[in-house]
């Protein structure tokens, strides 16, 4: 799922940049000649470098998928994800009727598969060829054609465009009807070795510019680079550009001490930037791998992860742009006005995003998508913002200063919204278990289609989706959803429908917890960071509770598309865990700036709306030399990716911000 930048009302901090700071201007006018050559060689090395990682990334993964195996006697031309299997039917007089699933399709009816022919004379047996999946185990069931008796069963991890054989026989000591050997004819190709190389590179790029950093931070090599430049200034400022750690003494850069811009941490934007970036690729394609696209019902991927985190941050930066905003005199009133404004044009600009029509005509509004993305960050943003403005309260001076603070302050000064939270949750949970949904059972989260043994073929989504088939119609809620891939749905539904958007809103008013975390206890890192523990702790355990530590088999499953309480909790863990961990490394000791993610992350909604509109433009998109392959998948979508943290990072540089 796509996200757009949830903190449309955050002020930024007056001419913060990243890389280090600005020397006089004398000094810089002596020294031009000298940074212009260093900036053009920084860049240079940073171009080389993202070439070589994209190049090595296609050259050092050999036949990340073989040109697709035909199979000229049978007629079967494998795709991606695909193998192929032989089915050889050794049994005279049986026709045999072959049954397949994948074992993460939770009690689903097994899909006829292939039919094979009864066995000729000894050695010369019916052979089928049928093409099987190989994302995930599959499950196999032979039966008996006319008996419908099942002869054999079997789970196998297939291998992408392998050649595999299936030998039904009989059994020489007669214990049983058929033997079921399977074979490999051809073995598979290492469908992963690109993801596995990419990864490789990535991780050598990380330390090599790392260990230049570190090379730029000893003396020694300082005075060497002076010499050679001639200029001790110069050498100054290449190493304030290269972001080089302060020695001791030096005044600590702006954008790293914690009480220089506490309305404007860099970890959030960080945070957010990383969300965004991981948004991009998958949302691109993830190199056609399952596990960079969402569920298909229970259970998290990486593409499920980005979502709520930007719900999350949008929470975070609500209480931090209100209380300056408040501070600087603004009235709640005007302020209230601005968040009606802000959430209108997030609304707009989702409907249009999620409504193209460039290429396929004029928009037919009697199909238009009214949920989407962008939509479900406008009103959450503006009932939690609302919510917060309501019932403000500023920070109490003795968490401003240095003296004690009580411990659950920033909790148990929010006792008010606390309430209204609860019941939300109260009202998806009584809409979840108890609304009669016509011709399913009532509290079904269930996909439908043939999971639940076919019981519940259009039950998908239980109460989330009867609501937004009523209220908003068939045909004005998304037509694709992913649990058609696995339990095979007809019926439409949406992830980003109305009943979901409760638990986005529980998930936005932890995120303002966070934020209250990071101005209560401001400049008290150790308190910050045990609170950060706490919060993860506290709902990584309600997540077990719900869940029984089980991927289906718990009271309220982890699901995307129902967005339901355990992914909330499950996500939010995640979330304190990540700033946990990207607070004192970013913002508290500077040793890491956020580079390259805080520059998508400084300007969110203009790379998530120019990533969905320019998507199928070059060079975002060109025509592969084997589409069926995943190494040329991930090259392209890395590339796109790429491009687009560019395209954040010069327009940081340039001062263009897209704020609404």
């Amino acid at each position: 799922m796509t996200g757009a930048r949830p903190c449309a009302a955050e002020q930024r901090g007056p001419r913060e940049r990243g890389g280090g700071g600005r020397g006089s201007g004398g000094s810089c006018a002596a020294a031009a000649g000298g940074m212009s050559g260093a900036r053009g060689a920084g860049r240079a090395l940073a171009a080389l470098l993202l070439a070589a990682s994209v190049l090595s990334a296609a050259l050092l993964a050999p036949g990340g998928s073989p040109t697709p195996d035909v199979d000229k006697k049978r007629h079967v031309e494998l795709k991606m994800d695909q193998a192929l299997l032989l089915i050889h039917n050794e049994l005279p007089g049986t026709n045999l009727t072959v049954y397949w699933n994948y074992d993460r399709c939770y009690q689903c009816l097994l899909q006829v598969l292939v039919r094979a022919s009864r066995g000729g004379k000894p050695g010369k047996p019916s052979v089928a060829a049928v093409a099987v999946g190989t994302q995930h185990v599959s499950i196999l069931r032979l039966n008996d054609t006319v008996e419908d008796k099942e002869l054999c069963r079997l789970e196998y991890k297939f291998g992408e465009f392998g050649n595999y054989s299936l030998l039904v026989k009989h059994t020489p000591d007669g214990a049983s009807e058929a033997a079921c050997d399977l074979v490999v004819n051809e073995k598979p190709v290492d469908s992963d070795l690109p993801v596995t190389v990419a990864f490789l590179v990535g991780l050598a790029l990380v330390i090599a510019v790392s260990f230049l950093k570190f090379l730029w931070s000893l003396e020694d090599f300082n005075n060497w680079i002076s010499k050679a430049i001639n200029s001790r200034e110069t050498d100054r400022l290449i190493n304030s550009e290269l972001g080089s750690p302060s020695r001791a003494g030096d005044p600590q850069p702006e954008a790293w001490r914690p009480s220089a811009a506490p309305l404007r941490l860099r970890c959030l934007d960080t945070f957010r930037g990383m969300a965004l970036t991981i948004m991009v690729f998958v949302n691109y394609g993830g190199g056609r791998y399952w596990y960079f696209k969402h569920s298909s019902w229970n259970g998290l991927t990486v593409a499920d992860l980005v979502f709520p985190w930007f719900v999350f941050i949008m929470g975070s930066s609500i209480f931090l742009s209100m209380t300056s905003t408040l501070q600087r005199g603004c009235s709640k009133f005007r302020l209230l006005g601005k968040i009606a404004w802000r959430s209108f044009l997030l609304l707009c600009i989702g409907i249009v995003v999620v409504n193209p029509n460039y290429c396929l005509g004029p928009l037919s509004w009697e199909e238009a998508r009214i949920p989407g993305v962008l939509q479900r960050l406008g009103v959450t943003y503006f009932v939690v913002a609302v919510l917060e403005l309501l019932f403000f309260k500023p920070v109490p001076e003795s968490c401003a200063s240095e003296r004690s603070c009580f411990s659950l302050l920033d909790v148990v000064s929010s006792w008010p919204q606390w309430l209204v939270i609860m019941a939300l949750e109260g009202i998806w949970l009584a809409l979840t278990f108890f609304l009669p949904v016509p011709g399913c059972p009532t509290g079904y989260l269930g996909p439908g289609g043939i999971g639940d043994l076919g019981k519940y073929p259009n039950c998908t989504g239980g109460a989330a989706g009867y609501i937004d088939r009523l209220l908003l119609g068939d045909h004005h809620i998304y037509q694709h959803p992913s649990s058609t891939v696995l339990y095979h749905t007809d019926v439409a539904y949406d992830p980003e429908g109305i009943l979901g958007t409760i638990n986005s809103i529980v998930m936005a008013f932890l995120g303002v917890q966070a934020g209250k975390i990071l101005l209560y206890y401001k400049d008290r890192t150790k308190d910050i960071l045990v609170r950060f523990t706490a919060w993860c702790c506290l709902l990584g355990l309600i997540s077990v509770a719900l869940t029984k530590a089980s991927e289906n088999e718990g009271f309220i499953p982890v699901n995307k598309n129902l967005w339901s309480i355990s992914y909330v909790t499950t996500l939010s863990a995640f979330a304190f865990f990540i700033l946990l961990v990207l607070y004192p490394v970013v913002d508290v000791h500077g040793l890491w700036t956020g580079t390259p993610f805080f520059y998508p992350g400084m300007n969110s909604i203009l790379v998530y709306v120019g990533h969905e509109v320019f998507e199928n433009y070059f060079p975002f998109q060109w025509r592969l030399g084997d589409s069926q392959s995943h190494k040329e998948h991930l090259v392209q979508n890395l590339v796109a990716t790429a491009l687009w943290v560019l395209i954040a990072y010069i327009l940081y540089k340039k001062k263009v911000f897209w704020k609404i």
